[in-house]
């Protein structure tokens, strides 16, 4: 991992979830043809103000080129294979914590992107979400306190991080 904090974190991905995630893109990049000729089809029904159909087909169009322009980018930054050891919470790590002072009430986690989300079970937390920034960084033992979206300051302290596996 690079020390200079203009660069993001890599993303990490097994070869199975750049394989999928590669499979959409193809997918999605196939498909044009049939969104242009669909928006085509409605434009040729008349009147553009109130041709329902015409603006659906465009909101679809939008979308698919948001999800191709992302995927193409994170397909370019990613890295694919085992995540390097470290010694601190980095994205694509599975951590557990504990809130508060109670080391019983404890939760485990993926601290990653939502792509990663449909290949496991685990809860996932974005590195930028309030959670996710407070133990960025934070090693084994170390106690952060982040603030909550409902204004409460949570207390939770790193019991464990590990690379994500898939």
């Amino acid at each position: 991992m690079s020390t200079n904090d203009n660069e993001a974190p890599a993303t990490w991905l097994s070869q199975d979830a750049y394989d999928r995630l590669k499979a959409e893109l193809d997918e999605h990049i196939a498909n044009r043809p049939v969104i242009a000729a669909e928006i085509n089809a409605r434009r040729e029904e008349g009147d553009l103000r109130e041709n329902g159909g015409y603006h659906a087909a465009r909101e679809e169009q939008g979308k698919a080129e948001g999800r191709i322009l992302y995927l193409k980018e994170l397909l370019r930054t990613a890295k694919v294979g085992e995540a390097p050891t470290a010694d601190a919470v980095s994205p694509g790590m599975v951590v557990t914590i504990y809130f508060d002072d109670d080391a019983d009430d404890t939760e485990t986690f993926l601290l990653g992107s939502r792509e990663i989300a449909s290949t496991t079970d685990l809860t996932v937390y974005s590195p930028e979400s309030a959670l996710g920034k407070a133990i960025l960084g934070g090693k084994a033992g170390q106690t952060c306190t982040y603030t909550a979206p409902s204004g409460a300051d949570i207390k939770v302290t790193v019991v464990k991080f590990e690379p994500f596996s898939g």
